[in-house]
């Protein structure tokens, strides 16, 4: 039988807010802490970071997941509530997660701030211009763009070569008659023509940058290595040459500084920066994540898409550059996922059907095997739906059992934190009695080619890696500009473990291929393009725009 829910918006609109002092305290940060932004919202401040030397970090907890389906496997909804079960357990606490982008909000995937009962509030401003921080960041990058079209107008004697500039412009919305545009038509004053064309702010190389930044000064140095193009001597050229980044990051100087919010049940998040996790490192900000662990016993956060993509990046990137040590990982996973990677369609999802579990359990397996390769333990969060059968959470549960992998039923959406005591519980035990003995997948001296296959046969489970000729040649160039020391960022789809989207399950036997690779120096990764990646999505027929509206008193209809 399903169950009705009220909607997220009716359940985070009826809930009783705390103020932001109030949860500020519970990370025993005050006023002089923080920038407040009305009764619920504040950003902490980066002077706060001080105090992080009076206390043992916290455990950091990893959220991710197995590969990911239309059907939703709730992730965020999963780390939320998880925060929710330890405050419950009576556990310091601290979440930090992405902000969404309001492309996808008024697309159809919607907004990012879990559901059910297990969201964060306000969640309306969060879903939309929240503190401002999209913005920054998309006046910030736009601002560089402009300065390298000024640049190119008044033949500065750098000698930029046009057509190689790769830097493109942002937007936080789907547009996708912006992917691909000429621009300086309409005569000798307009400009350089040129193409170039728009990405989504959440692909923006300036959102990583954010993401990845330590304080304000390592960001001006980043905003300054990021690399737009070639002179006509086929010298690379940085934003350095262009002289803007002081006023990109004076735009940036409050969107570095992490939100504070608060969860249905009043525990404090962090919800800060939103990069993709195709295209880019797809985790939260470097900073929000320090002062979780700076200010709470335990700091759950979470990395975008399955394992294969952020989380693989969140230890490979993230982790080495911040000098973090996770010490637990929760794989969440669904029953409606299994029986897609089983063979289901997406119309009998509801069905209960054992059998299609038990076949989808190999690419839960994969996922599993490749947390084991970092060196941290894991627990599964079985993440139920209302459609789901006792017998097909038994399937899931027993293999688990099988490997000796600790698992739970998480009941967050319905119930909030009490639905994941179970979950909370197991989370305090494993980190107590279970050593993490963290490590990197490969070393960053490597060859670009070894670290890419290595990233590519262990995690994706590739017999090979191939290269078109357009990739060699960037590799050529990477060699020879001195970025071969980079880490990799490979940019593939989420629905497969493989480069084809088509492949569920747990493909084998299959062969990715590198079309081209992007120089991210700023944020400091290389980016190997698998595949065809989106980097401006568009709307779908029916976007949820259409229904999305406002009622006379400002409220918020049918945001979710």
């Amino acid at each position: 039988m399903t169950i009705e829910f009220p909607s997220d918006v009716d359940i985070a609109r009826g809930a009783k807010l705390k103020d932001i002092i109030e949860i500020a305290a519970l990370l025993d940060l005050g006023g002089d802490d923080l920038d407040v932004y009305g009764s619920h919202k504040a950003k902490i401040r980066l002077k706060a970071l001080e105090k992080a030397d009076l206390r043992e970090p916290g455990n950091l907890i990893l959220v991710s997941a197995m590969t990911p389906t239309p059907a939703g496997e709730g992730k965020t909804t999963t780390s939320i509530g998880l925060t929710q079960g330890l405050a419950a357990l009576g556990k310091s606490v601290c979440c930090a997660i992405r902000q969404p982008s309001l492309g996808p909000v008024f697309g159809r995937k919607g907004g990012a701030t879990g559901g059910g009962y297990s969201q964060l509030v306000p969640m309306e401003d969060i879903n939309l211009h929240f503190t401002g921080d999209f913005h920054a960041v998309t006046a910030a990058h736009n601002l560089l763009a402009a300065a390298i079209d000024n640049h190119l107008y008044w033949k500065d004697v750098s000698g930029l070569d046009p057509r190689t500039v790769t830097f493109r412009r942002v937007l936080d919305v789907n547009d996708r008659a912006l992917r691909d545009i000429v621009i300086g038509l309409g005569g000798r004053t307009q400009g350089v023509p040129r193409e170039t064309g728009f990405d989504i702010t959440a692909a923006s190389e300036v959102m990583a940058i954010l993401a990845l930044s330590k304080d304000l000064d390592d960001l001006k140095q980043r905003l300054d290595r990021i690399y737009i193009g070639m002179t006509y001597d086929k010298e690379p050229m940085t934003a350095g040459s262009i002289q803007v980044s002081g006023a990109m990051a004076l735009l940036l100087r409050d969107a570095i500084k992490p939100n504070l919010v608060q969860t249905l049940e009043g525990a404090p998040a962090l919800v800060h920066t939103g990069p993709f996790a195709n295209i880019a490192h797809g985790c939260s900000s470097l900073l929000a994540t320090r002062m979780a662990l700076a200010f709470a016993d335990y700091a759950v956060t979470e990395a975008g898409f399955g394992f294969d993509l952020g989380a693989e990046k969140f230890f490979d990137i993230k982790c080495v550059y911040g000098g973090l040590c996770t010490n637990l990982v929760v794989l969440v996973a669904t029953c409606r996922a299994l029986k897609m990677h089983g063979g289901v369609g997406r119309k009998e999802l509801d069905e209960a059907n054992p059998d299609a579990v038990a076949a989808g359990l190999p690419n839960l397996d994969k996922h599993l095997e490749n947390i084991r390769r970092f060196g941290v333990p894991a627990v599964v969060c079985l993440n139920r739906f209302a459609t789901d059968s006792d017998e097909e959470l038994k399937v899931v549960l027993d293999h688990c059992d099988g490997l000796g992998v600790p698992a739970a039923v998480g009941d967050g959406f319905a119930s909030g934190g009490d639905g994941m005591r179970d979950l909370a519980e197991m989370v305090v035990d494993r980190t107590s009695s279970c050593k993490s003995d963290f490590r990197p997948l490969y070393d960053w001296s490597w060859p670009v080619e070894k670290k890419i296959f290595t990233v590519a046969s262990q995690i994706y489970g590739a017999e090979h890696a191939d290269y078109t000729s357009t990739a060699q040649k960037d590799l050529e160039m990477i060699r020879r500009f001195g970025y071969d020391k980079l880490p990799v960022c490979i940019a593939k789809t989420q629905k497969s473990l493989s480069d084809n989207p088509e492949l569920l399950g747990r493909p084998k036997d299959f062969v990715i291929t590198v079309r081209e690779v992007e120089i991210a120096a700023g944020a400091g990764f290389l980016i190997p393009i698998t595949g065809e990646i989106m980097r401006m999505p568009g709307l779908p027929r029916n976007p949820n725009a259409v229904d999305v509206d406002v009622d006379s008193e400002g409220n918020a209809i049918n945001l979710f």
